[in-house]
């Protein structure tokens, strides 16, 4: 598959100022050096702590930040080039919480109807008959339009969020925890919607979580981040089968099983995720690796390919 959407060398930082004439004093490395591929049709899994820079590379990814340092290239075209609102048709994003993301005061069909009235697409009759079919592909029905967002569970008021993003036919939807905010059970059926809605309209989503085993149902690959960086790189299956970097062994030995008899001896990470704005020297992650040795602070690891598809920033391999 081509490169539908490309990283490279991707930063973030934020100033930050002190005093009244707001003179800089650092920097917070909110994204430090990102470089990654998605492939068109594909599901990326990004995961990471909380704090570790995913929703951030996220707004950058969707032209909502501006990026720090690198490039981001998207259709082979590089993203500074693309018109905004060409680039809004292109790609969306479905946000963390079904019950902010929606306007209490719109109706659902005006909601699902808001990005074809900006872009003047259809007629009237077009754009109702529009809403119609979208409901009905995300599971609910056509009376449905004249509700109110607060008539709905959290999870009908998700569907509504990924019929909204549907609405202008993009081609990239970044995800971004949609499911965290939901029970168990909805989270299952609202995974289910969206592998569907991929194969049926060959989509390709970004799709961010804390939670690996919902990365796990979903992602055709997994990148890992920790402290703004990329820690690895795997396909989904081997990723979950044999990781590679302490950090990643560390975050799946946390994943619960049904069959204690199948759980996988906890591994404790020591300390808390450090600052982005002073991160640690070497590998960012070697203040709290079980594995760290003499290189590991003195010297930062790249990203690099150990195996066919398989990448890592770690100086074990």
């Amino acid at each position: 598959m081509s490169a539908f959407l490309q990283l490279i060398d991707v930063g973030k930082h934020y100033r930050v100022t002190s005093g009244l004439l707001g003179l800089k004093i650092d920097a917070v490395r909110a994204v430090d050096g990102v470089s990654l591929t998605v492939s068109q049709g594909e599901t990326l899994g990004l995961v990471g702590e909380s704090g570790c820079g995913k929703s951030t590379l996220a707004r950058c990814i969707m032209g909502l930040e501006a990026i720090s340092s690198g490039n981001i290239v998207f259709q082979g075209r590089d993203m500074a080039d693309w018109p905004e609102k060409a680039l809004r048709r292109k790609m969306q994003m479905i946000f963390q919480d079904p019950y902010s993301s929606l306007n209490p005061r719109q109706k659902i069909g005006s909601i699902i109807r808001e990005g074809l009235d900006i872009h003047a697409i259809g007629t009237r009759a077009e754009r109702r008959a529009r809403v119609d079919e979208l409901l009905g592909l995300v599971g609910l029905r056509p009376e449905h339009a004249t509700r109110y967002p607060h008539e709905f569970s959290g999870g009908q008021r998700q569907r509504v969020a990924v019929a909204r993003t549907l609405a202008l036919d993009p081609d990239l939807i970044v995800c971004d925890e949609p499911v965290s905010a939901l029970d168990v059970s909805v989270q299952a059926q609202i995974l289910r919607l969206l592998r569907a809605l991929q194969g049926r309209l060959g989509l390709t989503y970004v799709f961010i979580s804390h939670d690996l085993s919902v990365v796990s149902h979903i992602a055709d690959r997994v990148a890992v981040m920790y402290l703004g960086r990329i820690m690895e790189i795997a396909p989904g299956a081997e990723i979950f089968a044999a990781p590679r970097h302490p950090y990643t062994e560390a975050l799946l030995s946390s994943v619960l099983t049904p069959d204690p008899a199948q759980q996988t001896k906890r591994i404790p990470l020591q300390g808390e995720l450090p600052s982005p704005m002073n991160p640690p020297s070497g590998c960012p992650f070697h203040p709290r690796c079980p594995k760290a040795f003499d290189r590991c602070p003195a010297q930062r690891p790249e990203l690099r390919e150990v195996a066919p598809g398989i990448q890592v920033a770690c100086w074990l391999h």
